[in-house]
């Protein structure tokens, strides 16, 4: 969740992560400056502990799949954003820019806010589709039941599907995973 303060005096990535591996709070970067992240509700931390939960379940003994909750940082290489999916998913081996800093995420999640829901959709989504490695986007209210669904095909093309019915399943194809609404809404 990007905030509308950003710092004032330009820095560089480099300065980004020593800050922000002895920051107390997490930040994301952009284009010199620095975004306080805000917290999350407690329906957004509901909805992100039952996808981890539903996705950990379907990769166990499942070699080459991983799923990580929020505080997996990703660097979209291509624009220099440095940023805090709230779940990330992969069937690849991990690559890292640092120690802490994943390079190729298949899936990104998203649980949307009103503050950031259209940062979500489109500035972030635009970052994200320069990602190689990237494969679904999932956009997911935490008001209401609905999930935005994009998927990229080999023309690098999107398509896009959402559901609102509790009784649905999508599909992760890229990850060989199913989320039931139902799941991922549970206790919301």
């Amino acid at each position: 969740m990007m905030s509308a303060q950003p710092q004032t005096a330009y820095i560089t990535p480099e300065e980004y992560l020593v800050r922000e591996r002895e920051a107390e709070y997490k930040s994301e970067y952009f284009d010199g400056e620095i975004f306080a992240m805000s917290g999350a509700s407690p329906a957004h931390n509901q909805i992100v502990i039952n996808i981890v939960g539903e996705m950990y379940a379907q990769f166990k003994k499942r070699p080459c799949r991983r799923v990580y909750a929020g505080d997996m940082r990703v660097k979209v290489s291509p624009t220099g954003l440095y940023t805090y999916p709230d779940v990330v998913a992969l069937c690849d081996k991990l690559r890292f820019d640092d120690e802490h800093t994943l390079l190729n995420p298949t899936v990104i999640i998203e649980v949307l806010s009103d503050s950031i829901a259209n940062y979500d959709r489109g500035t972030k989504f635009k970052h994200y589709r320069t990602l190689d490695s990237l494969i679904e986007y999932i956009l997911i209210a935490q008001d209401e039941c609905h999930i935005e669904h994009y998927i990229r095909q080999a023309n690098n093309q999107w398509i896009f599907s959402e559901t609102s019915d509790l009784q649905e399943t999508i599909e992760l194809p890229s990850i060989d995973c199913r989320l039931a609404l139902s799941d991922v809404y549970d206790k919301v």
